[in-house]
């Protein structure tokens, strides 16, 4: 657990209350200290608190982590906008010009 107000690359950590070895996927958590620190309004990540879902240290659904892909991000329609003047425009048929009478 870091406090919030000192950055964590300094190392310095409030407790350790646990550790999770990715590639052998095991966990393991100090129950009490987890519940005490939440007890003082301390509030896990989304990664920690699926993490202690899956421990059964607290109870509720896992939450979404993952970020939505850019690639399927489905591409905006346009908004209805009214007709330009070029789009509204009929063309009229040509008027036949008559070459005029004495010439």
């Amino acid at each position: 657990m870091t406090d919030k107000r000192k950055a964590s690359r300094a190392g310095r950590f409030v407790e350790i209350l646990g550790n999770y070895n990715p590639s052998t996927k095991r966990t393991s958590v100090k129950k009490e200290r987890v519940l005490y620190w939440i007890g003082k309004g301390a509030q896990p990540s989304d990664s920690v608190h699926n993490l202690l879902v899956k421990a059964k240290v607290i109870e509720g659904k896992k939450k979404a982590v993952h970020a939505k892909s850019k690639k399927t991000k489905e591409p905006e329609k346009p908004a209805a906008v009214a007709p330009t003047t070029e789009q509204s425009k009929v063309e009229a048929p040509a008027e036949k010009i008559e070459p005029a009478a004495g010439a």
